[in-house]
């Protein structure tokens, strides 16, 4: 699906805005704080990756509400601010952006709605609201409950190779921002310091590589349905689909 993404910015001192304005005419801040949301008993909050994403269900809104934070040894002492460097180079705003051109070109990630960033004084903290996408469930949950046929294997090897053709890098691809809709349709999410670059095999492999290690991360841990035929049948259909015409 192909969305005439606008651009606007609502700015403030503290910070500022950048949102669809065909979804809602102007956002405010509190659509960003999960109080606001959970105090009208319109949201459920799950903690996802590395910290809490909201599902927002009020009306016809379906949103995902989630908040940047950081992870490894520095998020100890700093969970959720980072160096300012201009708007533009905000983690949300550059997802958000991102996000549009990829619905551009017609790859299947979520909508973007909204994005924030809060200001201090060489900091920031930063907000991102995407459309939910219906039914979703994740390659790890499923992979939970049964093994998948070789055709959904290569299915998700495609879907990769359609990315990547287009030289569209994801930073942290796994198990868990890989979902499938109510009618099976693959989509990514998580596209916080995502680029599109030359299509490369170095990257691309080193992308796929993350993938299979966070299955054999979770097949150690939960010992989830997954095994070398699966990830055989996923890199076959994916480097078929790269060197296709």
């Amino acid at each position: 699906m192909f969305i005439d993404m606008q651009q606007p910015v609502t700015s403030k001192i503290a910070g500022g805005i950048l949102y669809e304005p065909s979804l809602f005419g102007k956002p405010e801040p509190q659509l960003f704080e999960p109080a606001y949301w959970l105090s009208r008993d319109t949201a459920a909050s799950i903690q996802g990756g590395r910290g809490q994403v909201l599902f927002i269900h009020d009306g016809d809104r379906r949103w995902v509400l989630r908040h940047y934070r950081r992870g490894g040894l520095i998020a100890r002492f700093n969970k959720d601010r980072y160096l300012w460097r201009g708007a533009e180079a905000t983690r949300s705003f550059r997802e958000w952006r991102l996000l549009t051109k990829l619905i551009g070109m017609q790859l299947p990630v979520p909508v973007p709605v909204a994005a924030r960033y809060v200001r201090g004084l060489v900091s920031y903290r930063a907000d991102l609201i995407t459309m939910e996408i219906p039914g979703a469930r994740s390659l790890s949950s499923l992979l939970m409950n049964s093994p998948m046929e070789n055709a959904r294997w290569q299915q998700l090897g495609r879907t990769m190779a359609r990315f990547h053709k287009l030289g569209v890098y994801h930073a942290d691809l796994n198990a868990h921002n890989i979902v499938f809709d109510q009618m099976d349709a693959i989509y990514v999410l998580d596209f916080d310091r995502g680029t599109i670059r030359s299509p490369e095999r170095a990257w691309i492999d080193a992308v796929l590589a993350r993938l299979l290690r966070s299955l054999n991360k979770l097949k150690a841990q939960r010992d989830i349905h997954f095994n070398d035929e699966n990830w055989q049948q996923l890199r076959a259909a994916h480097d078929s689909f790269m060197t296709a015409g």
